[in-house]
């Protein structure tokens, strides 16, 4: 079995569907839990705080490896069977009542197979029979944004964002579709399985632990935990290497200015674990260092500009 090597650490990532162009760094526990994972074949479970790139690991390894992304944001109201299948009900009983109106007639056939569209296990698992039912549905939809020149037997990978959103019947619902390789779509019976030649998808849970995931499903997955370094200067450092890539021409300008924002991150993590309030990490770096570079100036204005978008104490009472 051939796994990737993810040996171009450092990683531009272009724009696609809703994901803006972004840089991603590999490190050593990331690429051994994504090469654990695709051995096993298993999905590859990723906890941590917000704004650590649980999400972009997803879309790093799909340009790394040349796959098409997949991806699903789950939320309270979220059901297993919509990752691989949607039944547009409401659309299907609009028609059914134009039809029993005095001289109507349904706009389509009535029959259940055009209603339902393909979720992004059914892409994954079996391109051009997605390809065909979403031809044979008229209620909307559309293909997936996907690589030039890709093919379905270059494989995908899925992403299952915030699963722990869900009520537990969502994940242990996944087990079956996703060890076997196949699911039946309930209103037709047809049964999707893995086409011939298609390598399995690589699938990257992510959840920020807002509710305890079934044990079931834990035993099943491959865990990562993406944390930010703890000790200050450690941490100083993680975010200057970081600003550096996504940034090069503000740390050209004045690289003096990563640093200090990256100082004052890590002073603001501080007070706000203390006021027991939302702690930033990478991700408000990323924005403060975007904000500074498009306000520009020289390093005292740029230093000055930092004291406005961090935590400020709040005057006791």
């Amino acid at each position: 079995m051939n796994l990737p090597a993810y040996e171009q650490r450092e990683l531009v990532l272009p724009a696609i569907g809703a994901w803006p162009e972004s840089w991603h760094i590999f490190d050593d526990q990331q690429v051994r839990a994504l090469r654990a994972a695709e051995a096993a074949g298993r999905p590859l479970l990723v906890q941590g705080d917000p704004g650590t790139g649980k999400s972009q690991l997803a879309q790093a390894a799909a340009v790394a490896t040349e796959r098409a992304l997949l991806s699903v944001v789950v939320d309270a109201r979220s059901e297993a069977h919509e990752l691989m299948w949607r039944f547009d009900a409401v659309a299907r009983l609009a028609d059914a009542h134009l039809a029993a109106l005095p001289g109507g007639k349904a706009p389509r056939s009535l029959r259940p197979v055009r209603y339902v569209e393909p979720g992004p296990l059914w892409w994954a698992f079996d391109w051009p029979g997605a390809a065909r039912q979403l031809k044979a549905n008229r209620c909307g939809g559309g293909k997936p944004q996907v690589p030039q020149g890709w093919h379905p037997d270059k494989g995908s990978v899925l992403l299952i964002d915030e699963i722990d959103k869900a009520e537990s019947d969502l994940p242990n619902g996944l087990l079956e579709a996703l060890g076997n390789g196949r699911f039946t779509v309930t209103p037709t019976g047809t049964v999707v399985e893995r086409a011939d030649k298609v390598p399995p998808p690589l699938v990257i849970v992510t959840t920020n632990d807002e509710r305890e995931l079934p044990a079931a499903f834990l035993r099943r997955c491959v865990v990562l935990t993406l944390a930010l370094p703890k000790k200050p200067d450690e941490l100083i450092s993680f975010l200057v290497e970081r600003g550096r890539i996504h940034f090069p021409a503000l740390h050209a300008a004045n690289a003096g200015v990563l640093s200090d924002a990256a100082a004052k991150l890590v002073e603001d993590r501080s007070a706000a674990e203390r006021a027991g309030v939302y702690v930033p990490g990478l991700a408000e770096y990323l924005d403060l260092l975007r904000v500074l570079q498009r306000i520009g100036g020289d390093a005292g204005v740029q230093l000055a500009e930092l004291n406005h978008f961090f935590y400020q104490k709040q005057p006791e009472a």
